[in-house]
């Protein structure tokens, strides 16, 4: 029985180390070229495109087909995730449907190298008929995407890494790092917070790491609160019974003072420690956080303090408190 003829990729011997690395190499050189031309290149026609989309009161819809395509899903995420609602619509399917996903008040922004994808022509078609904005990124102004647009941002005359000249490599580099700039630059123009980045970003270590205070801290009940004037037999009570091992002394309010463990030890040799009230043995002006900082920012200044609990005031009243451990076991660091 014959047996099939080896792959191109089992027959060929392996190459020297020397001759793999400059291939990668080239590659990289090629697309830090295509970038740095980009980046001189930027000007008005990036401008009129943020002008658009910041000014839309639908969508950005982001279409093409193959690679473009694959860069599109990204760039379409990006503007999702970074308060520009955007999402991806296939040129092919479109034509077969989903052009029944875009609407007046929407933008497009159409990807095409070469800017001649057949799949394109009926979504052009569209915008045109319907008065949607068409921002077109493609290498070709005289193609028929640049003629349709309103918009061109054009890619620059860098060749594509591939040795044949055929593989989208450097071009989607540079179509990838374009979509991040338009993104970015929104983001900037609206003021997008921290916050707003984490109403997209729930799940994963990215939403973890804009935890704030306030959304770990204990409140309420749990407090472990005590007055100046309260004997020092019930502060022990109240320590054990609220097991955070300390508890904050106030005043009309006021957080003015902190009892902890070491200071129990600290006074338990000089007279009877229950016979003594809280102000007698608390430390006063404790370390506090704010319920607006970033976990990781409190768990910061606790390692500075080398304490391991601390009070959330606000106008200097103790509404809450925060234990190192609360912050390790959310993920927030």
């Amino acid at each position: 029985m014959a047996q099939p003829s080896p792959t191109p990729q089992a027959s060929q011997a392996r190459q020297d180390p020397a001759t793999d690395l400059a291939s990668a190499k080239k590659v990289l050189e090629l697309a830090q070229a295509g970038m740095a031309a980009l980046s001189v290149n930027l000007g008005a026609p990036f401008i009129a495109c943020l002008d658009i989309f910041a000014g839309i009161s639908g969508r950005v819809i982001v279409s093409g087909v193959g690679k473009s395509g694959h860069v599109g899903r990204k760039i379409a995420a990006t503007l999702a995730s970074t308060g520009t609602p955007a999402f991806f619509v296939h040129a092919g399917e479109a034509s077969h449907g989903d052009m029944g996903m875009i609407a007046p008040g929407d933008a497009v922004l159409a990807i095409s190298n070469s800017g001649e994808a057949a799949e394109l022509r009926d979504l052009i078609a569209y915008t045109r008929r319907f008065g949607i904005s068409l921002i077109a990124i493609t290498s070709r102004a005289d193609s028929s995407l640049g003629q349709g647009a309103d918009v061109i941002l054009l890619l620059p005359p860098v060749p594509e890494a591939c040795p044949l000249g055929l593989a989208p490599t450097t071009s989607t580099t540079m179509t990838l790092a374009l979509g991040d700039a338009i993104a970015v630059a929104l983001l900037e123009r609206r003021g997008f917070t921290a916050d707003e980045f984490k109403v997209f970003h729930p799940g994963g270590k990215l939403g973890r790491q804009l935890f704030k205070v306030d959304d770990l801290m204990h409140k309420g009940d749990e407090l472990p609160l005590v007055a100046r004037d309260t004997k020092m037999s019930e502060v022990v009570l109240v320590m054990t019974r609220k097991t955070f091992g300390v508890a904050g002394v106030v005043d009309g309010g006021q957080l003015v003072g902190i009892v902890t463990d070491g200071d129990l030890r600290r006074h338990i040799g000089q007279g009877d420690l229950f016979a003594m009230n809280a102000a007698d043995v608390m430390t006063a002006k404790p370390k506090t956080i704010t319920r607006s900082m970033l976990a990781a920012e409190a768990l910061r200044r606790m390692n500075e303090a080398k304490i391991t609990s601390a009070f959330v005031v606000e106008d200097g009243a103790a509404v809450g408190i925060l234990r190192m451990h609360d912050i390790l076991r959310s993920g927030a660091v």
